[in-house]
């Protein structure tokens, strides 16, 4: 019997009764709840959720019912919420590398996706994002000449099941990667090469040398572009490489200048040649020309000689001295028969005449062959009339 309950005498022997009465009248103070009642009152509610009865026996001392559809209920809603937890997005830019247990299971496409939680990881990778790395040492040439070399390294995650899984630090084993490349292609080349023309050649050779790399170390990374940002001389002797550089462009400056001169005096002096080609064959076609028309201007003229030959050897007299005189400005005539020499200011009679007269490079004038041949009639016909004069007067 429990110290708080009732004896067979009435006297309440409850410690906590601050009256100290032990009698079943007067005040009743009661103290604090029974813990046995407690505990019995716990066993109880949780014997009713498990369905087993209960051993009390209460007022009607009949077991509890058994509530088995509540713990369906609550099994159902913890269900339904697990499952409503692994529901998730993959981004359109992304891929879903999923672990089951800790161990590669799939990679999932963007767009919805369930997979149950607590026992799929998913993490999810950017596949489209370009990243940089960059770069920058002294490296050793192949003239050992030591250059001051800056890259930029563009990359995208390809295989995203290789960049979680099979490399721990992928991005580290790029940096690694990166330097091995460019002091293997630096310490290949002539400095000359790296500072000047060889920057282009530089930067696909280490872009080539370093996706193998990453191939080989499954990194999952694909190299897009490798940028050289600077390859200078050390700052040490900077101001020597300066001078040398300024004069090797002063020499390509005066090379393309030279080129300039030879590109255009070479297509003037072939335009010079190929004149000169075509005046001589003009010339030549011209005096070959006139010598086929002397021939045949001779042919012509002997059979005319042939047919009167005094009269053609007269005009082809008169024709000999017009082309003789045409050019003198002077002439004189020794008179037959007599000491004196006559003067005939042939240039006086052109200008009595008023005929045209041409002016030749020498500044003196020359006349046609018209007015020669005028001028020619007129003094023979004067030279027949003093022979006739004369003849008169010497009879």
């Amino acid at each position: 019997m429990a110290w708080n309950e009732p004896g067979g005498n009435g006297n309440n022997q409850d410690p906590w009764n601050s009256g100290g009465k032990r009698n079943g009248g007067g005040n009743n103070d009661q103290g604090p709840p029974d813990l046995d009642e407690a505990l019995q009152k716990l066993q109880e509610k949780l014997n009713g959720i498990f369905g087993k009865p209960n051993k009390s026996g209460g007022s009607g001392g009949k077991p509890a019912a058994p509530s088995g559809g509540l713990f369906g209920i609550l099994i159902v809603i913890l269900l339904v919420g697990w499952a409503a937890l692994g529901f998730y997005t993959v981004d359109q830019q992304e891929r879903g590398v999923v672990l089951r247990l800790g161990k590669f299971s799939e990679t999932v496409m963007p767009g919805l996706q369930w997979n149950p939680p607590l026992i799929d990881q998913v993490t999810p990778v950017n596949v489209t994002r370009v990243n940089a790395y960059d770069h920058r040492s002294l490296m050793l040439t192949e003239d050992e000449n030591i250059v001051d070399v800056s890259i930029t390294v563009q990359y995208v995650i390809s295989d995203p099941k290789a960049y979680l899984l099979k490399v721990r630090d992928p991005e580290a084993s790029l940096a690694n990667a990166s330097e091995s490349a460019l002091r293997h292609i630096v310490g290949g080349s002539e400095m000359d090469s790296i500072l000047t023309e060889g920057r282009e050649i530089l930067g696909a050779d280490v872009k080539g040398r370093l996706q193998q790399s990453m191939e080989d170390y499954q990194t999952g990374l694909r190299i897009t572009q490798v940028n050289i940002k600077e390859v200078k001389a050390p700052s040490q002797v900077q101001d020597a490489f300066d001078d040398v550089i300024k004069a090797r462009e002063d020499e390509q400056r005066v090379i393309n200048e030279a080129e300039s001169y030879r590109n255009g005096i070479i297509p003037e002096a072939r335009g010079i040649a190929q004149r000169m080609k075509e005046e001589a064959s003009a010339y030549r076609e011209q005096v070959v020309a006139q010598a086929q028309g002397d021939a045949q201007r001779f042919e012509a003229l002997l059979g005319e000689y042939l047919k009167a030959p005094d009269v053609t050897r007269e005009r082809l007299y008169l024709d000999a001295m017009e082309s003789v005189m045409a050019n003198n400005s002077k002439v004189l005539v020794d008179v037959e028969g007599g000491n004196n020499m006559m003067y005939l200011p042939l240039d006086k009679l052109s200008e009595r005449r008023q005929a045209p007269v041409e002016f030749n490079r020498s500044g003196t004038t020359r006349l046609s062959n018209d007015n020669i041949r005028d001028i020619t009639d007129q003094v023979i016909e004067q030279l027949r009339q003093r022979q006739q004069t004369n003849r008169r007067e010497a009879r």
